[in-house]
This record gives C-alpha cells, sequence and structure tokens, in this order.
C-alpha cells in the first residue's frame, strides 16, 4: 500500500488514520527510508493522536523513548546512532518490545533486519522522485495480524 503526501498537514492526517487503526495489541513497526523524509514526525504524530500528554521527541541521541498511552505503552527507538557493536548490545531489547500488548516503532530498522522479528509492519518514507515536496508512504504487512491492521488502516484512510 503506497500513500502520497504532500504536506505535513496530510502527514497528520495520515498518522490520525494510523492511530485510529489501532488496538490494544499493539504493534510492531519499522520504518527505513530517506533521512529527512518524515519519519519522526510520522511516528510523533501517531503517540500525539494516542493521547500522550508529554513532548514527544526524536530518540536520536537515546535510542529509545517511552510513552504511557491509554491504549498501551509506546516504545520508539531511533537505530541510526548505533555501530554493529552498540546494536548487539540491545538486540535483546528489540525482541521483547516485538510482544502483544505494546506498541514499537523502530525507526532506521534497515540497520538491525537481521534482528528484527519477521511479524512486524514495514513502513518504507522516501522521497518522490519527481518533487522533493512529496513523500511516499510505503506500508508492508508481513503476517496476518498485520495484514489485518493494514486493511483496517486503508479503511481509515479512505473514510
Amino acid at each position: 500500500m503506497k500513500i502520497k503526501v504532500k504536506s505535513l498537514e496530510e502527514t497528520k492526517k495520515l498518522a490520525k488514520a494510523f492511530a485510529n487503526s489501532l488496538s490494544k495489541e499493539g504493534l510492531f513497526v519499522t520504518l527505513t527510508g530517506d533521512i529527512g523524509a518524515g519519519k519522526t514526525q510520522f511516528v510523533r504524530y501517531i503517540i500525539e493522536f494516542l493521547g500522550v500528554q508529554e513532548k514527544v521527541t526524536s530518540p536520536s541521541f537515546v535510542i529509545l523513548n517511552e510513552y504511557n498511552s491509554k491504549l498501551c505503552p509506546i516504545y520508539h527507538f531511533d537505530l541510526y546512532r548505533l555501530e554493529q557493536k552498540g546494536l548487539k548490545s540491545i538486540v535483546s531489547e528489540l525482541r521483547e518490545y516485538s510482544k502483544t500488548g505494546m506498541l514499537t516503532f523502530i525507526e532506521w530498522a534497515e540497520f538491525a533486519f537481521d534482528e528484527i522479528p519477521h511479524d512486524s509492519l514495514k513502513i518504507n518514507v522516501m522521497y518522490d522522485e519527481n518533487d522533493v515536496d512529496i513523500r511516499i508512504f510505503e506500508f508492508s504487512a508481513q503476517n496476518e495480524e498485520t495484514k489485518k491492521f493494514l486493511d483496517k488502516f486503508n479503511h481509515e484512510v479512505h473514510k
């Protein structure tokens, strides 16, 4: 499923549809793509739509931010600054945060694909090759659970 967004306002609407599609079972989400394309902003909007009152910040320098929502606990990883040794030190955490009942986002997941659970929802965010102001969000499901989520999300997007 590919969706083009032309502004931050459209990104916000996409994030709202994503948040509205989530359940208390949570989801394990990997994000890949171009630097500066909007991965963090998309996640920030989702977390805000889930009612988190505290300031939502990028985990670039701290690797992991944790938030409490009414839906479920939220964990937001950023693997960009980890080197191979650093990544090996958090492998068990990546697996631990893939359990049901939590919402986990892994930015720059391409740095750890060998360690990422295969039942994740994958999101690739890239610039449109013809217009740098347009972003393309590509969503792909890896199992039945994530396919059901994508069906619900697709319905929310096209309401």
